[in-house]
């Protein structure tokens, strides 16, 4: 009886040892500099979402610490959050990851300690609902491209004007009214997650929504 129950035993912990296995094959070796994009919930990024035509309304800058996978991000406040606690947080858990096609090369261990350290000046500051490009206060793809380019000297997506965007949808309009009034800033320079997306510099690594 005792080896019976010793077999199986073995069979369940190597069994699960399998599970575990495949469940961490199925999310290929990260690194830091990847930026990952995923579609938010609230009112604000349906607006998002409409005003830049694009599935994604949130991006964050994967990070590692030591065999750790976190992600920087610009919520309330800007923070490090682990990697599966923002994945939940997407809908229907799905996400993008998108890499430096060069990153062999550019993200040398020099450019990323410039990189972490841009990043550690932006945590703890308020997000910035009224996108503007200052650093009083971040938004989520602005904080992506500011380290890439003061770190790295890489423009990771097209900067546009608010005006760039179509405001034209309901959900949009009201979120205008809400933050703005009648004042809405259109020469205010902007980067949106699509863009940021969009960028010829990038190549998908991962990706977890349906394939068109």
């Amino acid at each position: 009886m005792k080896r019976v129950l010793t077999a199986l035993l073995i069979i369940f912990v190597v069994g699960l040892a399998i599970v575990l296995y495949a469940f961490k094959e199925d999310r290929p070796p990260l690194r830091s500099g990847d930026v990952i994009f995923q579609t938010s919930m609230s009112p604000q990024c349906h607006a998002v979402r409409l005003a830049t035509h694009s599935i994604f309304s949130h991006c964050g800058m994967i990070w590692k610490k030591g065999d750790k996978d976190y992600v920087l991000e610009a919520v309330q406040p800007v923070k490090i959050t682990p990697l599966d606690e923002w994945i939940a947080h997407g809908e229907g858990k799905k996400y993008v990851i998108r890499r430096l096609k060069n990153a062999d090369s550019v993200l040398t261990p020099t450019v990323l300690r410039k990189m972490e350290a841009e990043g550690k000046k932006m945590l703890g500051k308020s997000y910035d609902g009224y996108f503007e490009w200052s650093d009083d206060q971040i938004y989520c793809s602005e904080l992506v491209w500011k380290i890439y380019k003061r770190a790295a000297g890489i423009e990771v997506g097209k900067l546009q004007r608010i005006r760039d965007f179509d405001l034209s949808s309901e959900p949009v309009k009201q979120v205008i009214r809400e933050r703005y009034g009648d004042k809405l800033p259109e020469n205010e320079i902007v980067i949106s997650p699509q863009s940021i997306y969009e960028s010829s510099l990038f190549v998908t690594v991962m990706s977890k929504y349906d394939k068109k």
